[in-house]
Order: structure tokens, then C-alpha cells, then sequence
């Protein structure tokens, strides 16, 4: 990745300058662009090779791999950025296999015109969270696009880890009788994100919940290693959609207790204020754990033990149910279907 026998007589702009059609032409000023900012951020031994790709030993185990592609808007918004949600994002894919993540890959994708303090803010920020979590940036790849046929910069990133041996954690192994779980407070990420959009500013002083949550399910796992069923991080679609997409792999039903989902006021009333169901709004650094009803207690002390898991609850059962539905009772003490969205409230925001 890196290109260090280049001598460049001048440094980047990174107050004024703009990324430009040069920066992905795979020349100096690309070359340039690699080092004085993607590597000077990520940099780590493997990266440092300057290899078209990464070679690193593996753990004994079972291999996992997950890639997502982030595209937000606004870029920045409070408590994260586009920079750490796709560092973020990726290790909970990673990790709601039970798996301990090992290392990233990143492929960005820029537009002719974006500012390069913007980019360089956004890389210091997926560096930090990198670093935070102890997983390592160790190959990318960088593309621009012409002015107009982007939006800014997008972001792919890619994790690998692996499952330590005898964890069996799949979306199709929930089973009637088992508890549902939640680590804490839902929707405060798409409500910070909401609070941010141009066309849709409140005020409020919810910040978006993006954190890595790997060592929270290590300790998990390390509590109730054969317990545990299924694992899930309810981003897009929140969770009530999470829910519904676990109920279809399983093949089963699910009841829950609205009363016992934690949510902050604030974003009960920001919903409220825009007309949508906190149900659906996205998070970015809460989980799902459905596991046996015997170690729901345990697990749940384990949770709430933990900085990420203080607010965690058991809101719910999995129960036997053709249909597949996911059902729930109010506060009110009524009961209403928790379905699937025909579509998306509002545009992206994860």
C-alpha cells in the first residue's frame, strides 16, 4: 500500500486541498496520498509492506469473514463519524459469530472535489477506533470518482476472526423456550443521526451508541459458551426488522415485553416527534443474544457488568410458532405484531 521510494516535493494540503482525479490515477500524487495520510493513520508492520495484500498466521478455530459497505450522510454527527462506524460495524459482524476479530482490510472511494481535511479527519477517526479495539488496518485500496457521480466518500470494510472451538453461535439456532436479550438502550444512533440531517434538525443530546462490541461477547462467551444461540447487532432496520429476520432463520416465534426494552426518553420523543417506531430505528454498538432460559440470569449479570452492557435486559422468549411471527405486548397491556417494514422511514443511516 505504501510507496517508499518516492520523494515528493511537496507535502498534501490537508487544510485547503481537495482530493482530484490524479489521487486515484494510480501515479506519485496517488502514491503521495497513500502515504501521507492512509498510512501515516493505520500505520502497523503489515501495512507497512506495502503488499497488494495482507499475510498473517491464523489461531486454531473456525475462520470468519464479513464486509459491509458504509455510505451515511451526514458524514459527521454526534458521537461518530462514517470514519469509525465502518470500523465499528464491521468488527460486530465479525464478532456476533462469537469470533474474536484479527485484522480489517479498507477500500474508499472518493469524490473529485472532497476537501482532504475531511478525509483525513475520517481516517484519523477509523485509525482510533482501530486501535481502540486492538484490530489492526492491514491493506486497503483507494479509487476517486469524477465530480458529481459520488457522494463524498464512501467506505468498505472488511474483518476476519476466528471462533474459538466448540462456539456454535448462528441466526438459526434460536428455540422455543430460549430468552431474548438486549445490551441497552435501542435507537440512539439513528436519532443522532437524524438530529444531524439539514432537513431534519432538532435538538437533542443523544449521540449515536457506534462502539466495537468483540470483548463484550468474549466475556460472554467465556461465561456461557454452550448457552448461547444466537447473537445479532441490530443496525439497519433496528430491532424489531433483526428480530423478524432471526424468527424467519429459525423458524420460530417470538413474544416480547415492551415494557421491559430499555429506551432513553429522548429518543422515545424524537420518534415520537417524527412519527416513526424507535422499534426500527437503527443502532450501531447495542446487541441481541438469545440463549437458553437457564443461563439468562448469568448472562445477563455478565452483560450489565460490562461498560457497553449496563443497561442490558431481558425483553422476551422465543416460543413455537408456524407463522413466525414476532408479537409483543404493550405498555397499555394490548398485544400488536412487530412485522416487517415494507420499506425504509427515512434514507440510510448505517
Amino acid at each position: 500500500m505504501s510507496n517508499p521510494g518516492f520523494r515528493y516535493s511537496q507535502r498534501l494540503d490537508l487544510r485547503s486541498g481537495t482530493v482530484d482525479m490524479t489521487h486515484g490515477s494510480g501515479g506519485r500524487a496517488m502514491a503521495q496520498l497513500v502515504e501521507e495520510l492512509f498510512v501515516r493513520h493505520f500505520d502497523n508492520e503489515l501495512l507497512r509492506q506495502g503488499n497488494d495484500q495482507a499475510s498473517f498466521p491464523v489461531e486454531q478455530g473456525r475462520m470468519v469473514m464479513s464486509t459491509d459497505g458504509h455510505v451515511i450522510s451526514p458524514l459527521f454527527f454526534p458521537g461518530g463519524d462514517i470514519g469509525s462506524l465502518a470500523v465499528h460495524g464491521t468488527l460486530n459482524d465479525v464478532a456476533m459469530s462469537g469470533a474474536m476479530p484479527l485484522y480489517l482490510s479498507a477500500g474508499f472511494i472518493l469524490e473529485e472535489g472532497f476537501p482532504l481535511a475531511d478525509l483525513d479527519r475520517i481516517v484519523a477517526s477509523m485509525a482510533e477506533a482501530s486501535r481502540k479495539a486492538g484490530v489492526p488496518v492491514v491493506t486497503g485500496d483507494t479509487k476517486v470518482v469524477e465530480r458529481g457521480k459520488g457522494d463524498g466518500v464512501f467506505i468498505t470494510t472488511t474483518g476476519v476472526g476466528t471462533v474459538p472451538m466448540g462456539v456454535n453461535i448462528s441466526g438459526d439456532r434460536a428455540q422455543p423456550g430460549d430468552a431474548i436479550l438486549v445490551s441497552g438502550s435501542i435507537g440512539n444512533h439513528g436519532v443522532a443521526i437524524m438530529s444531524s440531517r439539514e432537513n431534519l434538525e432538532f435538538e437533542t443530546t443523544i449521540e449515536s451508541d457506534s462502539a466495537a462490541l468483540h470483548q463484550l461477547v468474549a466475556e460472554m462467551v467465556a461465561a456461557a459458551p454452550d448457552a448461547i444461540h444466537c447473537l445479532r447487532d441490530p443496525t439497519r432496520g433496528g430491532l424489531a426488522t433483526t428480530l423478524n429476520e432471526l424468527a424467519r432463520q429459525s423458524s420460530v416465534g417470538m413474544h416480547l415485553r415492551e415494557s421491559a426494552i430499555p429506551m432513553d426518553e429522548q429518543v422515545m420523543a424524537a420518534c415520537e416527534l417524527l412519527g416513526l417506531d424507535p422499534l426500527y430505528v437503527a443502532n450501531e454498538g447495542k446487541l441481541i443474544c438469545i440463549c437458553t432460559a437457564e443461563s439468562a440470569d448469568a448472562l445477563l449479570e455478565v452483560m450489565c457488568s460490562h461498560p457497553l452492557g449496563v443497561q442490558s435486559a431481558i425483553i422476551g422468549e422465543v416460543v413455537t410458532d408456524d407463522q413466525g411471527l414476532v408479537q409483543m405486548k404493550t405498555r397499555f397491556g394490548g398485544s400488536r405484531v412487530v412485522d416487517w417494514l415494507a420499506g425504509e422511514p427515512l434514507p440510510r443511516i448505517c
